[in-house]
């Protein structure tokens, strides 16, 4: 088991929408490759997102409604790579080298 300082940040709510974290020394164990799949659909599905938002803008005819569903879809990917950026920041911070 990993120290309490170094629980892995999953790329998934739990209920009521709280945190999941993963408290693992094994990398490539089956949970930590399943969060890491997980985050590179979430990249790829805000990518997606950010190319479409911007036709969809650039687009005089886009109905308001058609816009509320992209604002709400790019909340919904802004808060999963929020998530991935939290969590890998804090993996990227555990495997520094410590400075004297």
């Amino acid at each position: 088991m990993t120290a309490q300082d170094e629980l892995r940040l999953l790329p998934w709510s739990g209920p009521g929408g709280n945190p999941c974290y993963l408290s693992t020394d094994d990398r490539d164990g089956f949970m930590s490759r399943l969060a890491d799949n997980i985050e590179a659909v979430q990249l790829g599905t805000a990518a997606e997102l950010l190319e479409r938002a911007s036709e969809t803008l650039d687009d005089q005819d886009t109905d308001p409604g058609e816009k509320h569903r992209l604002a709400k879809e790019l909340t919904e990917a802004l808060r999963d790579v929020l998530r991935v950026a939290i969590s890998r920041g804090h993996l990227l911070t555990l495997n520094e080298p410590h400075r004297i």
